[in-house]
């Protein structure tokens, strides 16, 4: 996993890049909070730690500005300090900090705390694929149930009006500018038949692009 790590102290970056190297994780360093916050916009990291007073921006900052990026919701952010008074580490977790580790700090801690993060963020990512996949089965029902009242909406009254057309097309004494007006309407109402079928035929539902960035659900077969 891509960790970034944000600290103007050189000696805790070779310790928690050590920690994170030997837990299997790939550590990338940035030597003051702008340069954090520069690299996160560059490539959003899943886990952050963040000193929480270096030069330009300060962490606290830098942690905000996470939570505010796109990317930054999905974003595990540890805040390392050495201040330990009530009303710092509210601080901290009022910027929106998971979690925060106190200087100085073990090896042993910094890998416990690293592996919480860790779990945390497979937990979180199995509850967003499980969360997508219900939203989908939701959305597959709907689809369902659309489809089950468009034919029972629909094809009656496209019946009737396909049957009509052909007996108006059987009549004698109809005008050639009459017969046209007829057979588009047997031609729109049979197309209309044809869009109602396909849906109902749908075996894996999904969107398309449409116009201004819209999306709509795709009928031409792919889906099928």
């Amino acid at each position: 996993m891509r960790v970034l790590i944000a600290d103007d102290d050189a000696v805790v970056r070779t310790l928690l890049t050590a920690v994170l190297t030997d837990l299997g994780h790939e550590p990338v360093v940035a030597e003051d909070g702008r340069d954090a916050w520069e690299q996160f916009q560059r490539e959003p990291a899943p886990l952050v730690l963040l000193d929480i007073n270096m030069p330009r921006l300060d962490g606290l900052t830098v942690c905000r500005l996470i939570r505010e990026h796109d990317a930054g919701h999905d974003t595990f952010v540890i805040v390392v300090t050495a201040r330990d008074a009530r009303e710092d580490l509210t601080a901290v977790l009022a910027a929106g900090a998971d979690d925060y580790v106190t200087k100085p700090s073990s090896p042993e801690n910094l890998r416990a705390r690293l592996e919480i993060a860790q779990q945390r963020i497979s937990q979180n990512a199995a509850r967003r694929t499980a969360e997508s996949q219900l939203a989908r089965a939701r959305w597959l029902a709907g689809i369902g149930e659309t489809t089950i009242a468009l034919e029972h909406e629909i094809n009656n009254p496209l019946s009737a009006l396909l049957g009509n057309a052909e007996l108006l097309l059987m009549e004698e004494g109809l005008t050639t500018e009459q017969e046209e007006q007829v057979r588009v309407i047997r031609e729109q109402a049979t197309r209309i038949a044809d869009v109602v079928r396909r849906l109902a035929r749908l075996k894996n539902p999904r969107s398309v692009e449409y116009l201004g960035g819209a999306s709509m659900l795709d009928l031409g077969g792919r889906g099928r």
